[in-house]
């Protein structure tokens, strides 16, 4: 390219300066030439500066994307419901005074000009430990959300109150329960129960609602004493992972849970 536009430069020098000397036209010549170079190396700069500035341009715009995509993220936390809710239900239930014990999850909010998503789908699986750390069923009990329906058959009834039948709803009768938190909104998951003066809890879930014995799910029975409780839940790719201390060697009225410490944080994670 530039050696053939020296001859270029030397015909110009030729026609402009027909009258100049031989020496004089051989200076302007390498004049021209190294003019023209600088010229061509700024353009050439000029357009890779162009393309480098494109490049990073959309580099940058990737990295905020990822970053805004992050912040937004469902962020998850796990707290103990205090006080513990107490219930006190009519003659002819399978008990009279009962306390559950339960947690809040909560979706935690962003700025007011930016949202954060929603947790979708949540579920949790919550397994029963000894203090050391031993995992007392050998398997997760699967988490019940308070607000979800209680799979229960629907009972008809005619004008004068007498029940007909029983509609029963399919999709209410597993014992995973599902759930969407919202930013800024907390849902509660039950984990264990006491009934009347009973020394014995029990995981709470939709299987006590199907036991031989209502209410009182023989598989997630614990006896008087004290128990670590790991709670995990999956939402959208998230996970939210807390321990707690099951006090079951107290009264009903005192019956609790508490937050483990970071050596029964250990011991079971």
């Amino acid at each position: 390219m530039v050696g053939a536009t020296f001859p270029l430069i030397q015909d110009a020098v030729v026609s402009v300066g027909l009258g100049v000397s031989a020496p004089a036209r051989h200076v302007l010549s390498i004049s021209l030439g190294t003019r023209y170079l600088r010229q061509k190396s700024r353009v050439e700069s000029e357009v890779n500066g162009g393309t480098m500035q494109v490049v990073l341009g959309a580099i940058i715009a990737i990295l905020v994307t990822i970053c805004v995509e992050n912040l937004r993220r469902p962020r998850l936390q796990l707290s103990i419901e205090v006080p513990p809710l107490d219930v006190s239900y009519p003659p002819g239930r399978p008990a009279k005074d009962v306390r559950y014990l339960r947690l809040k999850l909560f979706n935690k909010p962003l700025t007011k000009w930016m949202l954060r998503a929603p947790a979708l789908q949540c579920r949790g699986l919550i397994t029963f430990h000894h203090l050391d750390g031993q995992d007392i069923f050998g398997r997760a009990m699967a988490v019940r959300w308070s607000s979800s329906p209680q799979p229960v058959p629907t009972e008809v009834v005619d004008l004068l109150g007498v029940p007909q039948f029983r509609i029963v709803d399919i999709a209410k009768l597993t014992s995973e329960s599902r759930i969407d938190v919202y930013p800024g909104e907390t849902e509660l998951l039950d984990v264990a129960v006491r009934f009347d003066s009973e020394a014995d809890c029990y995981g709470w879930n939709n299987e006590a609602y199907f036991s031989p014995t209502l209410w009182r799910t023989l598989d997630w029975k614990l006896g008087a004493g004290r128990y670590l409780v790991k709670v995990v839940v999956i939402s959208s790719g998230q996970k939210v992972t807390a321990v707690f201390r099951l006090m079951n060697d107290v009264s009903r009225n005192a019956f609790r849970l508490e937050m483990a410490t970071k050596d029964e944080w250990m011991k079971v994670t």
